[in-house]
């Protein structure tokens, strides 16, 4: 079998690279090692695929080279991809910070996909399991459990690491390794964090309880949602920072993200109130009157003399911890790092010293935040990519 195009890997990026270089006439097939089409999709946003966000622009994607993204971006734009969405009558709506989701399933996505590599001619060839990749004189040849195909162009949309239980492999990285492409260093993003136990044990019991919080790590700073879990933290703000935490360093959370919390404990200076009930006015109760044991303070607060609330305040404003971890791929939402982005061009997705070979979507060293900008980027990447096979 020859074809102009092969595209191995049927998620976000794949099928949209298929079908937009279908639709230009091109003979285009897809493989993938997957029974199920486009599991990542289906499982993503609770079930409602958070498809793209009306914030994404470069400054919410990390990378080693993070002016990489913006001609992608800028050519296929979340817009773009709304009007692909209206396009097929599928409802949406927004849920927080410019987060889309679809309003009925994340399967109506997935349909819109198949639909428009059908109408474009797009071939499927999965479950299909590749054992080998050749560059011979003027093509491509793969060597796979359906038998030898040949094509002019190949993409590798593969995606990365995470969630290894729904079928995530490396195969990506060895195909860029295999034509002499770096790959810089991966490791799990969006992940949630964990702690020794000795260090979170007032805490370990507390597991479901979230509230609103800024982290920081570094430079970067994000309010949402935490949550407590038995083995540390988690929730939205947690994924968020995890992208930028770095083994050995501590995070930061603020409890307190609208006021000063000193000064609203000095208002209190004269309560009968139990430290932790006065808390548990601005915190849940529980993780309260645990904050306020951990810093031997759960006393009547007109007991507490000014210096003590003032270094409370403190506390509350930068609650310090440093993980011992994460939980990994198995519970990752992306990949961080991947194909070295120095090693592809930005308007077209090629690899510089392979001519003829593509890298689209997580594969590349290029993630994003949480919430849609990584199918943003899955979008934008494979459609550039589309137009230039």
């Amino acid at each position: 079998m020859h074809v102009d195009v092969v595209v191995v890997g049927a998620g976000a990026a794949g099928m949209m690279c298929a079908h937009v270089a279908g639709q230009r006439g091109k003979r285009v097939a897809i493989i993938d090692h997957a029974e199920k089409l486009a599991e990542k999709i289906r499982i993503s946003g609770g079930g409602r695929c958070n498809f793209t966000n009306l914030h994404a622009k470069p400054d919410n994607y990390l990378s080693n080279n993070p002016h990489f993204c913006r001609s992608a971006l800028a050519r296929f734009t979340v817009r773009d991809f709304i009007d692909l969405v209206e396009r097929h009558g599928i409802g949406y709506h927004e849920k927080t910070l410019g987060q889309l989701f679809c309003d009925d399933s994340a399967q109506d996505i997935i349909d819109m996909l198949r639909n428009e590599c059908e109408d474009a001619g797009v071939s499927w060839l999965m479950p299909c399991k590749i054992d080998k990749v050749e560059r011979k004189t003027e093509c491509f040849l793969l060597a796979t459990s359906r038998g030898e195909i040949s094509c002019d162009k190949l993409v590798i949309a593969t995606g990365g690491l995470s969630i290894p239980q729904i079928g995530a492999t490396g195969l990506g990285y060895d195909i860029a390794r295999q034509f002499g492409l770096n790959v810089t260093p991966l490791a799990p993003g969006l992940v949630p964090l964990t702690f020794q136990p000795e260090d979170f044990a007032p805490y370990a019991d507390l597991s479901g309880i979230s509230f609103d919080a800024i982290t920081q790590s570094g430079k970067a700073r994000f309010r949402e949602a935490i949550l407590l879990t038995h083995r540390g933290l988690s929730g939205p703000a947690i994924l968020q920072v995890s992208s930028y935490w770095k083994p050995g360093t501590h995070i930061h959370l603020d409890l307190f993200p609208d006021d000063s919390a000193t000064e609203w404990l000095l208002t209190h200076r004269r309560s009968d109130m139990l430290l932790a009930n006065l808390l548990a006015q601005r915190l849940p109760k529980r993780f309260a009157t645990a904050f306020a044991e951990t810093h031997q303070l759960n006393q009547p607060v007109k007991q507490l003399n000014e210096k003590q609330l003032k270094t409370l305040g403190e506390h509350l404003h930068s609650w310090s911890f440093k993980p011992s971890g994460t939980l990994g791929y198995k519970k990752a939402e992306v990949t961080l790092g991947g194909v070295d982005t120095n090693e592809l061009s930005s308007k077209t997705m090629e690899a510089k010293k392979a001519p003829g070979l593509y890298f689209i979507g997580e594969v590349v060293d290029v993630t994003g935040w949480l919430g849609g900008f990584n199918f943003q980027w899955a979008w934008s990447s494979g459609h550039v990519c589309g137009q230039s096979v």
